[in-house]
């Protein structure tokens, strides 16, 4: 989890509950914990590879968040794929915003099924069903 998205879960700048929420696969990124918005992804060599509706059903019980699981379009066949979480909307919801005012959250690049490597088409993100879910506040 990105450590800006932690700051602004605390300030009301990401709202897990009214915001759009999506998720990305990135492939040639370096995590960075100070990141705060997708453009400092692709601004970092990060690429987008294609990118998920808004994710549905999210739920924040107890901390943790979580939704439906979602597909994702790609637009390139290529290896080495994470899933980046972010906000794409403002905090109080509607139409996506710039990459340069859409807040990242959280970044997967290990784990069951990662990296991702797809091919073009669609790919399916199965959210964890352990208690931490897409992730846990602690």
């Amino acid at each position: 989890m990105y450590n800006t998205a932690r700051e602004g879960l605390l300030t009301g700048a990401i709202d897990m509950d009214t915001a759009v929420v999506k998720c990305s696969l990135v492939r040639s990124y370096t995590f960075s914990a100070a990141h705060t918005f997708v453009s400092d992804v692709t601004g970092a060599g990060g690429t987008l590879n294609g990118t998920s509706a808004a994710l549905a059903n999210k739920t924040t019980t107890s901390g943790v968040f979580d939704a439906d699981d979602t597909t994702i379009t790609t637009t390139a066949s290529a290896i080495d794929h994470g899933l980046l979480v972010f906000q794409s909307s403002a905090v109080t919801g509607g139409a996506d915003v710039a990459a340069s005012a859409q807040r990242v959250i959280a970044y997967y690049d290990s784990g069951t099924g990662l990296p991702v490597q797809p091919g073009t088409g669609t790919t399916t993100v199965t959210w964890a069903s352990s208690a931490d879910k897409i992730f846990r506040l602690s």
